[in-house]
């Protein structure tokens, strides 16, 4: 079939403050990892074989996903990183970069291997799009789709003739500039020699770098416009209306887990609420451990991760909280990420516990 190459070097500095202590494939969405997801599509689809490349918290993806027999693939992982003054340090060597320094160490790739960034959610036919790359073929092939014309300028552009063969790339154009509205989506599908382009020992890039060569030079490089769900979670703003989507249920393949007790509302196990003395309007997902006090209301689509607790009066409106996040009596939050250190509004604006000019109230549930 192919092989598979998850990015995963990248600080994820758009996504902070939930990257703070979190690499952003490990960020959680139904209390998994979204490179979870990525990992268990690329299973379903026979690719079983796996390198990934890791810099900023690098250790929680390894401890994390160990070598991926739990689900049924093989991972192995590709370390970016210098050495200064004793210390080791993480730097990423681009996307491109990485793969060359994973080529050049032991020569992983040496068939058709479809490369995937670690931070984004995906159901694309993957064995639909690697027929079409070796149909036509492709040295290699982007994996693009149609966006609306006024979001062209969030996007890399591909500009592509009939048959799908590239022809140039805009950066972020301005939709008055806009030559397409096919946008990349960071899926690639490559040939082993498209590595011979990259520089060896240098940071270099996908999008920005490799490709115009590619276009330079003529070679077989084309674009592939297929439907499919593609949730990117580049922002925090991402991150809030993703989850609210998912509690949904629009997003095939993510099942909430727990037990459902009533319509729409979902537990854990060994959970505390005195049902009759709160209002739980769902979708709502409530994690094992959770204490409920009499006179909460929680409004959907929530999810209050595990540990968590809620106290008397308290008012929880299509929110997330994470892992032993207490709320205080009386306080009401309102569309927010919450942890037990700090909480997000759904545009990215942030407030850390303890921080004196806020009203809101909240800490963590094991203290």
């Amino acid at each position: 079939m192919a092989k598979g190459m998850i990015l995963a070097a990248g600080q994820g500095t758009r996504v902070r403050p939930l990257t703070r202590d979190l690499p952003k494939p490990m960020v959680p969405i139904l209390g998994k990892p979204v490179m979870e997801y990525l990992i268990e599509h690329l299973a379903r689809h026979g690719i079983t074989e796996i390198m990934v490349n890791v810099a900023w918290h690098h250790h929680k993806i390894e401890e994390y996903f160990g070598d991926g027999r739990r689900w049924g693939v093989q991972i192995g992982y590709s370390y970016e990183g210098v050495r200064d003054h004793g210390d080791v340090l993480p730097r990423p060597m681009g996307s491109a970069g990485g793969m060359r320094r994973i080529q050049d160490f032991g020569g992983f790739f040496d068939e058709t291997t479809l490369v995937l960034c670690g931070d984004a959610l995906i159901d694309l036919d993957i064995t639909a799009a690697v027929e079409e790359h070796k149909a036509k073929g492709a040295i290699a092939s982007v994996v693009a789709l149609d966006v609306p014309l006024n979001d062209v300028a969030s996007y890399g552009i591909v500009v592509a003739a009939p048959d799908g063969k590239i022809l140039s790339f805009q950066e972020k154009p301005k939709p008055a500039e806009a030559k397409s509205t096919l946008a990349s989506t960071g899926i690639y599908i490559f040939e082993p020699e498209v590595l011979n382009l990259v520089p060896p020992g240098v940071v270099y890039d996908i999008g920005s770098e490799l490709f115009p060569q590619l276009v330079a030079k003529d070679l077989p490089f084309y674009a592939q416009n297929r439907p499919f769900n593609w949730i990117d979670i580049g922002r925090v703003s991402d991150y809030w209306s993703v989850l609210q989507r998912v509690l949904r249920g629009e997003v095939d393949q993510m099942n909430i887990p727990g037990r459902e007790v009533k319509p729409g509302i979902w537990v854990g196990l060994n959970t505390s609420i005195p049902w009759d003395k709160v209002s739980i309007q769902g979708p709502v997902y409530i994690g094992s451990n959770v204490r409920i006090e009499p006179g909460a209301t929680i409004t959907g689509p929530a999810w209050i991760g595990h540990g968590s607790h809620i106290r008397t009066g308290a008012k929880v409106v299509r929110s997330i909280l994470f892992e032993y996040t207490r709320i205080a009596a009386d306080m009401r939050f309102n569309e927010m990420i919450i942890s037990p250190e700090y909480c997000v509004d759904r545009h990215g604006d942030t407030l850390y516990r303890g921080d004196d000019t806020s009203q809101l109230r909240w800490g963590d549930a094991r203290a």
